[in-house]
C-alpha cells in the first residue's frame, strides 16, 4: 500500500510523514525528489530547459510509478510518499499505473490554509535548520528563488483544491504539530478513508485490440468520457476480450460504461494501427459510429466511479482541448469516414492511401 501524503510547499508533508512511520510499523519513506535529482543528472540541459518542474517530464512520472512498484517489492509493507501532486491528469496517470500492478493508494492531502502556508515560505527563508517555530512545521530553510517558486505554485495549488477534496482524505492541519497530523492521517488508514478505488487494469503485455464507440446528440456533437486511472478524455470502449467480436466488445463496454444498451450493432468508421511506444505495446484501435442517443437517455447515463469520473458532449472543436493527440486525430478521421458513409484505415492516426 502507498500512503500518498499530498499538499503545497510549506504544507508539512516531510515531517508529517517521518513522524507517520513511528506509527505504521514496517513503512518506508519514499520521496520522489529524489527521481528527479537523478533526472537532473542524467538529462541534458536542453531537455531540462524545456520544464519548470520534474513533474512535467513523462519520464519522471514513469519512473515514480516504476520505483515505487519495485521498492514495494523488495521491502513490502507500506510506502510513505510526501508529494506535491497537483495536476489532475498527473494524478489519473500515476495512480492509475500504480492501480494496473495491484497497489493500494490511500491518498491525504494536508491543508494548513493559503495565509498559512505564506507565513511558512516566509520563516522557512530566515529560519535555521532544525529550529520550527512552536512546533508547528515550517520545513527545512530555503533560498529566496526557491521560496518564490514554492510562492508561485500557491495558485496552482488553491486551483486545485476543488478536485484534490473530492478525490483525497482533507486533514485541516493549521494548529497541528507534524505529530499530531501523523496521527490524524494512521487514524484515517484505520478508518480506511482516502482509498482511491479507481480501475485497476492489469498493464498490456503484448499488443491489444480496442474498441470505441462514438455517441453523438441531437446537435450532433460526440460523447466524451473522463478516465480516473488515466490522463485526457476518451471515447467509451475498451479492450476486446479474447474470443469476442470488436463490435461486440464496444457494445458490452457501452452497456458497461454507460448503462446503455444499443439495439443497434454499430458501425465501423475506422481502423487505426497505434505503433508501439514504449513502455506501451501499441495494437489495433477500431472506433464505431453508435448513433444518437437522446436527451432522455443522456440524462439517465451511470458511470462507475472507479473508472469514470465524468462525461460530456463536445463539438470536434471542443474536443480538440480534452483529446490527446493520437486519439484526437483517430476522431477526426472518423468523423470525416462518418460523413461520408466509408470506413478509412489508418496508421498511426493517418489515412493509408
Amino acid at each position: 500500500m502507498i500512503v500518498w501524503v499530498n499538499g503545497a510547499s510549506g504544507a508539512g508533508k516531510t515531517c508529517a510523514a517521518r513522524e507517520l512511520l513511528d506509527l505504521l510499523p514496517g513503512s518506508t519513506l519514499y520521496d520522489p525528489e529524489v527521481v528527479g535529482t537523478g533526472l537532473g543528472q542524467l538529462l541534458s540541459e536542453k531537455r531540462l530547459q524545456e520544464v519548470t518542474d520534474f513533474q512535467d517530464l513523462p519520464i519522471w512520472r514513469r519512473l515514480v510509478v516504476d520505483t515505487a512498484a519495485a521498492l514495494l517489492q523488495e521491502v513490502g509493507g507500506v510506502l510513505v510518499v510526501p508529494s506535491t501532486l497537483l495536476r489532475q491528469e498527473y494524478r489519473d496517470e500515476m495512480f492509475g499505473g500504480l492501480a494496473s500492478r495491484g497497489i493500494v493508494v490511500r491518498h491525504v492531502l494536508l491543508d494548513p490554509g493559503e495565509t498559512i502556508l505564506r507565513e511558512r515560505l516566509a520563516r522557512r527563508e530566515e529560519q535555521s535548520a532544525g529550529d520550527p517555530a512552536e512546533g508547528v512545521d515550517a520545513g527545512p530553510p530555503i533560498g529566496a528563488g526557491a521560496r518564490r517558486w514554492a510562492g508561485s505554485r500557491l495558485p496552482a495549488y488553491l486551483a486545485a483544491l476543488p478536485w484534490l477534496g473530492a478525490d483525497a482524505y482533507v486533514i485541516r492541519t493549521a494548529r497541528l504539530t507534524p505529530r499530531q497530523t501523523a496521527e490524524r492521517i494512521a487514524e484515517a488508514l484505520r478508518r480506511g478513508v482516502g482509498r482511491c478505488d479507481i480501475v485497476q487494469t492489469p498493464e498490456p503485455t503484448a499488443e491489444t485490440v480496442a474498441s470505441g464507440v462514438l455517441l453523438f446528440d441531437e446537435h450532433d456533437r460526440v460523447l466524451l468520457v473522463d478516465p480516473t486511472y488515466k490522463p485526457g478524455w476518451e471515447f467509451p470502449g475498451g479492450v476486446v476480450e479474447r474470443g469476442e467480436a470488436p463490435a461486440q466488445a464496444g457494445l458490452r463496454e457501452v452497456a458497461e460504461e454507460l448503462g446503455i444498451e444499443l439495439a443497434v450493432v454499430p458501425r465501423l468508421l475506422v481502423v487505426d494501427w497505434e505503433p508501439p511506444a514504449p513502455p506501451g505495446f501499441g495494437g489495433m484501435r477500431l472506433l464505431f459510429d453508435g448513433g444518437r442517443i437522446t436527451a432522455a437517455d443522456a440524462a439517465r447515463l451511470l458511470l462507475p466511479g472507479a473508472e469514470l469520473r465524468g462525461w460530456r458532449f463536445v463539438t470536434e472543436d471542443e474536443a480538440a482541448g480534452l483529446l490527446p493527440p493520437v486519439r484526437l486525430d483517430r476522431l477526426r478521421w472518423a468523423l470525416r469516414a462518418r460523413e461520408r458513409g466509408v470506413p478509412m484505415n489508418l496508421e498511426a492516426g493517418c489515412p493509408v492511401e
